[in-house]
């Protein structure tokens, strides 16, 4: 069975929310906690958890509507992406001095957040082609 093309693309984005969820709360109740173990400072944890929080409600709100509508899925996308870039710029700026469980942990969230944005983006591919057909 194959699901709907606003049924993938609302599994896409709740997906995405319950991951960006559960790392917002990892960061905002654990920062104290991963601070050293990561290298990164504390503040940066904590804030970093607080920025997903609206950006779980978007998700849950555009998740919710019968039809995720493009321009709210494109806009996921694009924060997707630039939360990724920012991952990476953070790494190379010189601004922290992560250890290796810190750059490990940096990585790999920023390449499962480009994984949601591949997903979203496949669901928008998948939206418009059965619509144009």
């Amino acid at each position: 069975m194959s699901l709907s093309p606003d049924s993938f693309t609302r599994r896409t984005l709740l997906l995405d929310a319950a991951m960006s969820g559960a790392c917002a709360v990892l960061l905002v109740a654990g920062a104290g906690a991963l601070a050293d173990p990561l290298g990164l400072p504390e503040a940066l944890l904590r804030v970093s958890g607080l920025v997903l929080v609206p950006f779980v409600g978007l998700l849950v709100w555009l998740m919710r509507a019968g039809s995720p509508s493009a321009i709210g899925v494109r806009a996921v996308v694009a924060i997707n992406l630039a939360w990724v870039a920012a991952s990476a710029a953070l790494l190379f700026s010189g601004l922290v001095d992560p250890t290796s469980l810190g750059t490990a942990f940096v990585i790999v969230q920023a390449l499962a957040v480009l994984v949601f944005a591949e997903l979203q983006i496949a669901a928008l591919r998948r939206t418009a082609s059965l619509r144009a057909a």
